[in-house]
């Protein structure tokens, strides 16, 4: 089972990958993160001579899809998530379970102002972070099986794992 998290920065999608890794067995669960899967630096687009890492320039796709399909050969359950997860459709299509967590504008806010994983992002930048989740990491109305999870609170992971074995 491939299963994808979407959703915005720090809404939750890793927090949720790994309760739902802790729920399954630890010996047949792949996590795999889309960050992971960024460009060299020098290929990716700048902002404001800042490097663009919100933009779908940035995601090697390609090789990400590969991880998936050869993750999916080694383990029972592969879970996937980012921020744009639902933005390249020959990934999508290889989704079995989709979920998404959303946040709204002002707790993304909040969280980000308190993210210095990579040092504090100016304040145009972090409204240059929604925009570009508006626009790259939505998930596309063609897709009706999506279980959406309220990321402004603690998830209720078996709720969730439900949803994953109905």
């Amino acid at each position: 089972m491939i299963i994808a998290i979407g959703g915005s920065s720090t809404a939750g999608k890793s927090t949720l990958a790994a309760k739902i890794g802790e729920v399954y067995d630890h010996r047949k669960v792949k996590i795999l993160c889309q960050d992971s899967y960024v460009k060299p630096e020098s290929e990716i687009p700048l902002i404001k001579d800042h490097i663009d890492w919100e933009t779908p320039a940035s995601i090697d796709f390609d090789r990400f899809y590969r991880a998936i399909v050869y993750a999916n050969l080694q383990f029972e359950v592969v879970v996937v998530e980012g921020l744009m997860i639902y933005f390249n459709r020959r990934t999508v299509d290889l989704f079995n379970k989709r979920l998404f967590v959303e946040i709204d504008k002002e707790t993304f806010l909040k969280r980000k102002s308190r993210d210095l994983r990579w040092g504090k992002e100016p304040e145009w930048y972090m409204e240059h972070i929604w925009e570009s989740y508006l626009k790259y990491g939505q998930v596309p109305k063609v897709l009706s099986d999506v279980f959406k999870v309220d990321g402004r609170r603690s998830i209720d992971v078996y709720q969730v794992i439900k949803f994953l074995e109905g």
